[in-house]
């Protein structure tokens, strides 16, 4: 019997249904092979306590898989897109990304009320600068809590206990683990962008194991690929990653790929935010240019704030 087609991927429920989505559909295109997934403890899931950009960003949560895959002991790795830095280890890279979920944020509250209607000094719970940043800019008055665990967890602590009166998710994770009903609210991208990539998947793979990229090619959606390459191009140029406050997010409308992007300082008073649009086979291209629109319209100075020592430290 041949070898078994290893998948990598974290241990949480969420990594691990996303895991078994890309099983089944390597399954269904080749019946012949015969896969497992193997759970990885990555640092981000050591790393439990405050905010992850003070550990470094999301990064975290590939860095050793990214390891095992490069040292041959999976075959390829299953990611969230928003977790995976705006550059690859050597000899890696994404072999397809399949269509995308629902890419929105998505509001809970412990009344079950939507989020416009909480009061001032409502503790909201994310460890996301993104979200806090934005979050802070319609509603000064709110206490950004730093959240932290899985998708189970952080409703968990919502609910049962007393400390949160509501926190702020990606609808990608909720739908794909069937607890949309816990959603509250659907927060539209107008009102808070969402993350790079997020609610897409990435498949990566070595680029020189041919066998694998040939395997994995069929589950790529082109549409979702040209979104997430723009916003990956756009994180790019901002320099950006889980510890700097930047969002970005691109759909195809009327044969057009239309950019959103936006980097805030971290309490939410200076947003700069614009758009591009233009061929989607110009993704990258469009990225770049958001990207250093914002740079030249103010962002570059908050990023230098940011960056600045001794700046960053949220609660």
């Amino acid at each position: 019997m041949s070898e078994p087609v290893v998948i990598g991927a974290r241990g949480s429920p969420l990594a691990l249904w996303q895991a078994n989505w890309v099983r089944g559909a390597l399954e269904t295109a080749r019946p012949e092979l015969r896969i497992e997934i193997r759970k990885i403890v990555t640092s981000g899931d050591m790393f439990v306590q405050g905010p992850l950009a003070l550990a470094g960003g999301k990064g975290l949560f590939v860095k050793e898989i990214e390891m095992a895959l490069q040292r041959g002991e999976i075959d390829l790795a299953v990611h969230s897109m928003k977790d995976v830095p705006a550059e690859f280890p050597p000899g890696l890279g994404i072999g397809a990304i399949p269509p995308r979920q629902d890419p929105r944020d998505v509001f809970l509250s412990r009344r079950r009320i939507p989020i416009t209607e909480m009061p001032a000094g409502s503790r909201i719970g994310t460890s996301s600068l993104r979200r806090q940043c934005q979050l802070l800019h319609h509603f000064p008055g709110f206490r950004i809590v730093a959240l932290r665990g899985n998708v189970d967890t952080r409703i968990r602590k919502l609910r049962e206990g007393q400390e949160l009166d509501g926190i702020v998710m990606a609808a990608a994770g909720l739908k794909r683990l069937g607890l949309e009903a816990e959603i509250d609210q659907f927060l539209e991208a107008d009102f808070l962008l969402p993350a790079i990539g997020q609610g897409a998947l990435g498949i990566e793979v070595r680029l020189k194991d041919t066998r694998i990229q040939q395997w994995v090619a069929g589950l790529n959606d082109p549409d979702t690929a040209r979104q997430v390459q723009a916003e990956r191009a756009f994180l790019k140029t901002m320099q950006g990653g889980c510890q700097v406050p930047v969002a970005a997010f691109a759909s195809l409308q009327g044969g057009e790929l239309i950019l959103h992007g936006l980097v805030a300082s971290l309490d939410g008073r200076r947003v700069v935010r614009d758009r591009v649009h233009g061929d989607p086979g110009q993704a990258v291209a469009l990225g770049v240019r958001l990207g250093e629109k914002l740079l030249a319209a103010g962002g570059r100075e908050i990023l230098q704030e940011i960056f600045a020592p001794g700046a960053g430290k949220t609660s």
